[in-house]
């Protein structure tokens, strides 16, 4: 059963996001923590990809030891486990996954298709039929296998909105771009040439991501040496703009929905959004972070970011404000964090009905009966009927006078 923990964020509309630590614990938050799972150093996750379908929907999880598992996002069962250990006599910890991701494409009920990627440059993908909820009844077939690289680790790597591309990229190796349906590389950047000095800088990508989902020719790429580099491979091989993003490597970057924004975090906690037709810094978001900032994730509907890293916290930014809305303190070092956007938190829902209710339209007639609030008159308008007040005073007492005086000349009369 998954240990359960309630919490409380002002501020923060209703979502849910799920995160990914070092002990492999997998956590459901913010309105309440869902932990599944045992603390394990060995199971430490290492790359995560959901599927939020409102039917079905499913979540892959690669890990330290090379298993790979299917997960219920509702609940966190498994539906299916597979392992590369044993493959060409490799050990999980020499050739450790580096990237993952869930087809979502036309994924029938009970199965799915994954595309896993180690460190040493081995891709490949599978597809997984689940017949019932254990993961003993799944099979599990490869479809295609091939190698990436044949030098150097393979770091980060993305697959576009299309799902027909991928993107590869780390130490030694340079971002090249791959064809998924015939698994051939259409495109490899061109080395950086050397500075002033004569000193080579050698390759080393931390993260990438796509401009847009609309466009798998244009990606950005962050460096350990704190560059961001934006390619596009209809222009050359070379970097169409670059620039710098303070002192420290770049750790993790997202795209928006807009196709030009692009949201970088770095290893010193600092995460901003950079407008990639001009390289122009929008702006830094407000309250540093106090660790390496190591997954950023953008939810598909709400204007809200989500970032995680070393500080152990899972923090929920305003993306026009840039300002924080929540901070969750979850005790380990986190390594990915994703949303889960079909999730709707059913207290919040019941208020907000509730709410609804309460604030129909009355009627005129109940209008009448409510009380009448009324406003305070001005300094001006209370003079005016003190000066109208006094005036009838003295309008009063003028004929009680008169009265008098008409009456004493009656007696003298008499």
């Amino acid at each position: 059963m998954p240990r359960t923990t309630t919490l409380v964020c002002p501020g923060c509309p209703p979502l849910r996001a799920l995160t990914f630590d070092s002990l492999g614990l997998i956590k459901g938050i913010p309105q309440v923590v869902e932990r599944w799972g045992d603390p394990d150093s060995s199971k430490c996750v290492l790359a995560a990809s959901i599927d939020d379908r409102k039917k079905d929907p499913l979540l892959a999880v690669a890990r330290k030891n090379g298993e790979v598992e299917a997960v219920n996002p509702l609940n966190g069962e498994i539906h299916a486990v597979f392992s590369n250990v044993g493959e060409d006599g490799v050990q999980p910890e020499d050739d450790a996954f580096s990237g993952l991701h869930l087809f979502r494409r036309e994924r029938p009920s009970g199965s799915c298709t994954l595309l896993t990627c180690t460190s040493k440059g081995n891709a490949s993908m599978r597809s997984i039929q689940v017949e019932k909820s254990t993961s003993d009844s799944a099979s599990i077939s490869v479809t295609k296998t091939w190698k990436v690289c044949g030098s150097g680790n393979v770091l980060c790597s993305k697959v576009d909105g299309s799902e027909n591309y991928v993107v590869f990229g780390g130490k030694g190796v340079e971002v090249n771009l791959w064809d998924l349906e015939d698994s051939t590389k259409i495109w490899t950047a061109k080395p950086p040439p050397k500075n002033s000095l004569g000193i080579f800088t050698p390759t080393w990508f931390t993260c990438t991501t796509f401009q847009s989902n609309d466009d798998h020719r244009k990606f950005v790429a962050g460096t350990n040496s704190h560059q961001v580099h934006l390619y596009d491979i209809s222009a050359q091989r070379r970097p169409v703009l670059s620039f710098d993003f303070r002192e420290t490597a770049i750790k993790a970057a997202t795209e928006d929905q807009d196709g030009h924004t692009i949201y970088i975090g770095n290893g010193s906690g600092d995460l901003a959004s950079f407008d990639m037709r001009t390289g122009k810094l929008l702006g830094c978001f407000i309250g540093k972070c106090s660790g390496s900032i190591r997954s950023i994730a953008r939810h598909p509907e709400l204007p809200v970011i989500a970032s995680c890293g070393l500080d152990s916290y899972l923090r929920l930014w305003d993306i026009k404000t840039r300002q924080l809305l929540s901070a969750v303190f979850l005790k380990q070092h986190l390594t990915n964090v994703v949303f889960d956007s079909n999730i709707v938190d059913k207290e919040v829902a019941a208020q907000n009905v509730n709410e609804i209710q309460t604030t129909e339209v009355q009627t005129e007639d109940e209008m009448g009966t409510l009380p009448i609030k009324r406003k305070k008159a001005s300094k001006e308008t209370r003079e005016k009927k003190k000066r109208s007040g006094e005036s009838e005073e003295t309008i009063v007492l003028k004929s009680k006078k008169k009265s008098r005086k008409h009456k004493r000349e009656i007696g003298d009369d008499s």
